[in-house]
């Protein structure tokens, strides 16, 4: 279930779905410069589900930003299926659109209903009224949110909202996927839930999917690969491969091969110390 290896990337000769060469960001302070990220080096294939831990500082959001086109890296390149997502300080166009976000607030508008919020970023790259409202509907039913097309954010759980986010993120058929902590105000049990929901999600789409958290034993369910990153600069440290066939179930969380991929990445980590 396991292949503890420093290498990279998944072999293959096919261009990959996200390529990153050397990247590194530096932030400049008063008191001299951070380097928050330094020298990653990652391939990510078509399909394939990764997630990012480590110690909170240790770079993982830096480096999702980078890859999101909102923060322009000091140093290395970033490739959606191998285009250029950034010139110097400002992002291809071409190959942003290939992305879609999530973040751990939903970040929906208070003031539109929940399919006009998963409409929103169809209405803004000029697809026309009927087409983006079928296509919202459909979203609203994958994602386990049918019925509740005319509520209102505040009508429902913070689960729901959330449900909401990822039909938004989805709404423009993104290419890759990039999730920031999207379930880490939610309460264990819908934490849980929101989980399974999401690992169908991406199955039935065959989204490509960047997923950073701080929770372990949601990285080792979710991903096909975890990437450990090292306290600042961020690096990677290590990179994990879990195995087990999809769907998996929660009852997998209880098998040793399972606990034995959590058990080392918390025994890694605690090393930094």
């Amino acid at each position: 279930m396991t292949n503890d290896t420093l290498a990279p990337s998944v072999p293959g000769t096919e261009t990959p779905r996200l390529g990153i060469r050397g990247i590194g960001r530096d932030f400049r302070t008063r008191n001299g410069v951070t380097h928050a990220v330094s020298g990653v080096d990652l391939d990510i294939q078509r399909g394939e589900f990764v997630a990012l831990i480590g110690r909170s500082g240790c770079g993982k959001t830096t480096l999702l930003r980078m890859i999101g086109g909102l923060l322009p890296p000091s140093s290395g390149s970033i490739e959606v299926d191998g285009k250029n997502l950034w010139n110097g300080q400002s992002v291809d166009s071409s190959a942003s659109t290939k992305l879609g976000f999530v973040f751990q607030e939903s970040n929906l508008f208070p003031w539109f209903s929940v399919l006009d919020n998963i409409a929103l970023p169809m209405k803004i790259r000029g697809v026309g009224t009927a087409e983006r409202r079928e296509r919202a509907r459909e979203l609203a039913d994958l994602v386990g949110l049918g019925g509740f097309e005319k509520s209102y954010p505040r009508e429902l759980s913070g689960g729901m909202r959330q449900r909401a986010a990822i039909a938004r993120a989805l709404s423009t058929k993104p290419d890759l996927l990039l999730m920031d902590e999207p379930f880490g105000a939610l309460d264990a049990l819908t934490r849980e839930r929101m989980n399974l929901e999401l690992q169908r999600i991406v199955l039935e789409t065959t989204s490509t999917v960047v997923f950073v958290t701080h929770d372990i034993p949601e990285a080792v369910f979710l991903a096909d690969r975890v990437v450990h990153m090292t306290p600042r600069p961020g690096r990677i440290n290590q990179v994990l491969d879990v195995t087990e066939a999809k769907p998996r179930s929660v009852d997998i969380q209880t098998t040793p091969e399972f606990n034995e991929i959590v058990r080392k990445l918390r025994h890694d980590i605690d090393q930094e110390d």
